[in-house]
């Protein structure tokens, strides 16, 4: 009896341990696995208000060296490897000088630019950060609360209005007017019926973040000390400063946020558990729900975030911020940043990350980089098979959920362009810009490379996960790894100065026609149509046909639809026999087969019966 009664108590003790455990985790929102990614620089966006354009004192950082005499914006239309005047005069090189250009996008160059992204087919947006920082890529923020005084309307005004509050308490927190037009833009993208989200990094600020600032003013008497790793406080009784602290990877522009409880040994490039300051944790709540829920109202709140260098935070702080984000807003969809465990060879696990308590999502770079060694002409070629089991293995280590809900990345602010990404046959991210190797081709590509490109987007728009796009990478841009893949994107109301080629290249030509390519963007918006007009490519299965040398297979399906994905990168046609006799047709083209395939080298076909 004693054994019995033990068995049940065991069992009802297991039962509710599983019932917290499943209380605590939840699903991605239905919403993420159906949109189609635009992710947005708003700096090199467009440019839809030059009155506001950055000035020096906005870009000052106590980090940085200042900013060079006569510096101007630079304009939108300039070859990017020409180099700026105020930049010729300073003593540095090419690629340190880009960091101080400043070209003027802007949240009006977005909003005048929605209605682009509606007839482009765009169902999401992903912003990179917009908080108010003095750097480009503005993850030194100089306050998490506000949106940069550069993207609103009214940069003299903002400062004022900041410099009333009271950054610690979020009672006294105020609208600028750089706020308030991201609030109007937050209304605009769903009156479209898209969705956005924001990126933070909430591991590290800048050295002008205003809590920092006091520490560096206050040393030991701050309140805020325990905000931040410090490793030595100034003592004021020796001439030189002994103040020292921790930044994020030994950058010093960008001081980390402490991390407490931490078990066992953190190593970069895997999951650790601990959590974050108190004082931190709850400043950065609170921005979390500021634009989740203006005046607390989840409607006019944006719809999610992309969280920066994820793996560099404890999983217990991100199980905390999950369990906040999703009683504020229940809908809302957190994609993480997991990138190398050892760069540049090993990508991150994700597993760990995408188990119902931490993200919705992580951009998914583990299936596009063996889809770059199977779609491209690279120096580390893959076979169809390999192909096939490089996807399986990555969506294997997944509940099914979270594979649709995956950001399937190509090209982001972080990498080469897809087009230069494909030109270039090296190593994935590996010595991938001309400062580092001067064989980098900066061109534009051949034309075999816009045909491997196009049909890796075949592949990209008909796979599981959410696709995402890079913004410009529709327009036909190309560039090396960042800094170059963050030129200003090419309007075609614009007129571009010919690009120079800086290295050596495998053809004489020393510069390029750029400007907008029209048959890119419609090719791009075929792919969306055709992906939003049969919605089995969002939320059906997928079956792997054939996969054989470089030829590939595939179906989407579901209880009603079926749509077959056929690739050919062989030399030669190919012949494929679809199950049965019947009629299909091409999804891309409108040509119509039968029941045998014959399937020209380099291109691909979406099928469907008619």
């Amino acid at each position: 009896m004693k054994k019995i009664l033990f068995l049940l108590l065991f069992a009802l003790t297991v039962g509710l341990r599983a019932q917290t455990v499943k209380s605590q985790t939840s699903l991605p929102p239905v919403w993420a696995k159906k949109v189609v990614w635009y992710q947005i620089f708003v700096e090199r966006f467009y440019n839809g208000d030059t009155t506001n354009d950055p000035k020096p004192q906005n870009m000052y950082s106590a980090s940085s060296d200042p900013i060079p005499p006569h510096w101007r914006i630079t304009p939108w239309t300039q070859d990017w490897y020409t180099e700026d005047d105020w930049a010729k005069t300073d003593g540095k090189s090419f690629y340190p000088n880009l960091q101080y250009r400043r070209y003027g996008g802007d949240l009006q160059g977005v909003l005048d630019k929605l209605n682009y992204l509606s007839d482009l087919g765009i169902t999401a947006i992903y912003l990179n950060p917009v908080n108010d920082a003095p750097s480009l890529h503005k993850y030194d923020a100089r306050n998490y609360r506000h949106v940069d005084v550069n993207f609103g309307p009214d940069p003299v005004g903002d400062n004022k209005i900041m410099a009333s509050e009271d950054p610690g308490d979020p009672a006294t927190w105020k609208w600028t007017a750089a706020d308030k037009l991201f609030l109007k833009l937050i209304r605009e993208v769903h009156k479209r019926g898209m969705k956005i989200i924001l990126d933070y990094s909430w591991n590290h600020t800048g050295v002008e973040y205003w809590a920092f600032k006091d520490i560096k003013k206050n040393q030991q008497n701050s309140p805020y000390k325990n905000w931040y790793t410090i490793l030595s406080f100034d003592n004021p009784a020796t001439p030189q400063n002994e103040f020292k602290y921790k930044g994020w990877l030994n950058i010093m522009s960008l001081p980390e946020i402490k991390k407490i409880n931490v078990k066992g040994k953190h190593e970069y490039g895997y999951p650790y558990e601990g959590n974050i300051n108190t004082g931190a944790k709850k400043q950065i709540f609170a921005v979390t729900k500021r634009w989740l829920a203006p005046d607390g109202n989840t409607t006019n709140g944006i719809d999610g975030y992309r969280l920066d260098v994820a793996d560099q935070i404890p999983m217990g702080f991100w199980r905390d911020y999950r369990k906040f984000v999703k009683s504020v807003k229940p809908t809302a969809y957190l994609v993480g940043e997991i990138w190398w465990t050892h760069w540049p060879d090993v990508l991150m696990n994700p597993a760990p990350y995408l188990k119902g308590d931490v993200f919705d999502a992580v951009m998914f770079y583990q299936i596009y980089r063996p889809a770059r060694s199977f779609f491209a002409k690279t120096n580390f070629p893959i076979t169809a098979q390999q192909f096939v089991d490089s996807l399986q293995f990555q969506w294997n280590r997944l509940a099914k959920p979270f594979r649709y809900a995956m950001m399937d990345v190509a090209a982001t602010h972080d990498t080469p362009r897809l087009l230069s990404s494909f030109y270039n046959p090296g190593k994935y991210k590996y010595h991938a810009k001309p400062n580092e190797n001067p064989d980098y081709r900066t061109g534009k590509p051949d034309a075999e490379t816009y045909k491997r490109v196009d049909l890796y987007l075949i592949h990209q728009f008909t796979n599981v996960g959410a696709p995402q796009i890079w913004n410009g990478d529709e327009m036909g841009m190309w560039g090396a790894d960042d800094p170059d893949c963050r030129k200003p994107l090419w309007w075609p109301e614009y007129h571009f100065q010919p690009e120079t080629r800086t290295n050596i290249q495998p053809v004489p030509k020393k510069y390029d026609s750029v400007g907008f390519n029209k048959s890119q963007y419609l090719f791009y918006k075929k792919l969306i149509q055709i992906r939003k007009e049969n919605p089995v490519l969002s939320t059906g299965d997928i079956q792997f046909l054939k996969a054989s040398g470089k030829v590939l297979a595939y179906k989407r399906f579901d209880a009603t639809n079926e749509i077959y994905v056929l690739f050919n990168l062989e030399n030669t046609p190919q012949p494929f026999i679809l199950p049965a006799f019947d009629h299909y047709v091409d999804l891309l083209n409108g040509d119509v087969y039968n029941q045998i395939v014959q399937i020209k080298p380099l291109t691909a076909l979406i099928l469907k019966k008619q």
